[in-house]
């Protein structure tokens, strides 16, 4: 007998709905697996809530899968990821795909080495050339569908603090964008090792985006072994 393949679930970062995994769902289709992407509560339209919503969405994504599942979280949604899939028995791995590895206590902000914000309230707004931040490499008409469909952010989740750090029970794998021009390299360097184990890909933020093959293969590399 062989073991169930895993459904993929995979978490978008801040100002996006699950339709940028769309070609990487694709993709995966094509390799035989099952997939899911997460709407987070807080990135609009509508959007609402803090950190614990972004956790619950993502723990009932899965709670709603029967077999094993593989989590893949891009940017801030490895937040939440980290947050939100401890403790779930069906979750044999956890890649964060150019993404925030939290530990306890830490915060976007204080990832950064930024203090807490005077308020959590509000947006966040994305950059002035959001082109040039997340999708630097992605092909043109590609990015102008996604920067089509940014929608707003909530501020508070950002400034909320991890209360659990799932990377440090389940199997995990971090994908390190080279060329990234939104979430440092630098910063990556240091998240990196929380990991189980390091890919270095040579694409900006997006690498979904702009080389959804090459991920998906490496995704279903990282299932295999």
């Amino acid at each position: 007998m062989t073991a169930a393949r895993p459904t993929f679930v995979l978490v978008p970062g801040a100002w996006h709905l699950p339709s940028t995994f769309d070609l990487l769902r694709g993709e995966l289709d094509a390799l035989g697996y099952a997939s899911r992407a997460v709407k987070l509560p807080t990135t609009g339209p509508d959007p609402r809530g803090g950190l614990q919503d972004d956790a619950a969405a993502i723990r009932a994504a899965i709670e709603a899968i029967d077999g094993p599942v593989v989590v893949v979280a891009h940017s801030y949604g490895g937040i939440p990821a980290t947050e939100g899939v401890g403790g779930l028995t069906n979750v044999r791995h956890l890649v964060y795909l150019a993404a925030y590895v939290p530990d306890v206590n830490e915060s976007m902000f204080t990832l950064h080495g930024m203090p807490d914000p005077d308020s959590a309230e509000g947006l966040f707004p994305i950059g002035s050339d959001p082109r040039a931040q997340l999708y630097a490499d992605v092909p043109k008409e590609v990015a102008d569908r996604a920067i089509s469909q940014l929608v707003e952010q909530r501020l508070q989740p950002w400034a909320d603090r991890a209360t659990r750090a799932a990377w440090r029970t389940v199997p995990s794998t971090y994908v390190l964008s080279e060329k990234d021009n939104s979430l440092p390299v630098e910063l990556q360097e240091r998240m990196a090792p929380r990991a189980n184990s390091v890919h270095r890909i040579p694409t900006s933020h997006s690498p979904h985006l702009s080389r959804p093959a090459e991920v998906a293969a490496l995704l279903d590399e990282i299932v295999k072994s």
